[in-house]
């Protein structure tokens, strides 16, 4: 059947996989009266203390909204877009107030309005025995692979944004790895191997 994950912006964390009817295309995802999720953006004073991805997510945790019905939250300058399920919507426009100490003003805006903003990394290059997850892991946040399996074991490791706790589970070029409270990585690129039987790779590390 046709489908789309949405929101399709590249770069695009959380989405929703939403299937259509054969009469619709799927340029038509994005009308009002279709697409099952929003767009607010939430602006605030330029004097104010810039708040952080972790104030706007805690204030709306704050407001008992489930994590499922919030997509990405996108902070830029004085301002942040969150996508959202269309059905917290009202809520939102008449609750969401702050983000830790600093006063919003939320409206919704059209979705090709979104303000994606630039990702800053750092790349790193190494070798590594195997394209084990935890290996993976140990790598990109400069950990011990005993510490990187612990925090798989732990549950704190998503692996193309699905929760992954096999901590032997084999990375391939282009995956996504989250771990709680220590970020995201991409693995970039998988090399040839060293004299000693290494892989060469790089990982993109995002702030």
């Amino acid at each position: 059947p046709k489908h789309a994950f949405i929101p399709g912006y590249e770069g695009a964390v959380r989405t929703v996989l939403v299937f259509l009817p054969d009469y619709l295309e799927l340029s038509q995802l994005y009308q009002d009266e279709i697409s099952p999720i929003s767009v607010i953006r939430a602006t605030y004073a330029s004097s104010a203390k810039q708040p952080g991805h972790r104030d706007f997510l805690g204030s709306l945790m704050g407001l008992g909204i489930k994590r499922e019905t919030i997509g990405d939250i996108l902070v830029g300058k004085n301002s942040c877009d969150i996508v959202i399920m269309k059905e917290i919507l009202p809520f939102l426009l008449s609750n969401f107030e702050s983000a830790g100490q600093v006063k919003l003003s939320v409206s919704v805006i059209p979705y090709d309005e979104i303000i994606i903003p630039e990702q800053k990394y750092k790349l790193i290059t190494d070798t590594v025995a195997s394209l084990r997850l935890d290996s993976i892991v140990a790598s990109g946040f400069s950990v011990s692979r005993e510490k990187a399996a612990s925090a798989i074991k732990a549950g704190f490791v998503s692996l193309q944004y699905q929760e992954c706790n096999k901590a032997d589970k084999t990375v391939t070029e282009g995956d996504i790895i989250s771990v709680r409270g220590m970020g995201k990585i991409e693995l970039l690129e998988i090399g040839n191997k060293s004299r000693k039987g290494r892989i060469f790779i790089s990982i993109k590390r995002y702030f």
